[in-house]
């Protein structure tokens, strides 16, 4: 590990420590590692379409809407190579909450989650990505079948 000193205005430095604080952090350091990765990670996904990421899109919908669970459904069938998992909550009478687990490249995923939250009857759409390194390991002398890994990047 490498330490690195920084200076911070008075000001800032009170307010970073509310944030530690706020956010149940032990220390300056982790609370600041957080903070890069986080940044590293949406600069490294603005610009990097073509870099595969693990994701979550979390979505509310109201599944009385005319068929918008079959047009949900369709669409998680026709790009589920990059579903992992998904769960279904029912948040009252009319109102699901739908968290999908993705792994693909970036493109494809942000063009899935899209789809999704541009149906009609969906709201409060959210998507998060990591973006990760994928490699597919071999066969382990287990007689497992090659399988992927994705390895975060930050």
């Amino acid at each position: 590990m490498e330490r690195i000193t920084m200076s911070l205005e008075s000001e800032l430095a009170g307010q970073f420590d509310e944030f530690i604080n706020g956010h149940g952090y032990t220390n300056r350091s982790e609370a600041m590692r957080d903070l890069i990765r986080e940044r590293l990670e949406s600069e490294r996904l603005k610009k990097w379409e073509d870099g595969h990421c693990v994701a979550t899109l979390s979505y509310v919908y109201n599944h009385h809407e005319w068929e918008l669970s079959s047009r949900i459904t369709r669409a998680h069938h026709h790009s589920h190579e990059l579903n992992v998992t998904n769960t279904h909550i029912h948040l009252d009478h009319d109102n699901c909450l739908e968290i999908a687990v993705l792994r693909g490249p970036v493109k494809d995923v942000r063009e899935f989650a899209s789809t999704i939250m541009a149906e009609r009857g969906v709201r409060h759409g959210k998507l998060g990505m990591i973006p990760v390194d994928i490699t597919e390991e071999g066969h382990n002398g287990h007689g497992r079948t090659p399988h992927l890994h994705s390895h975060p990047m930050t």
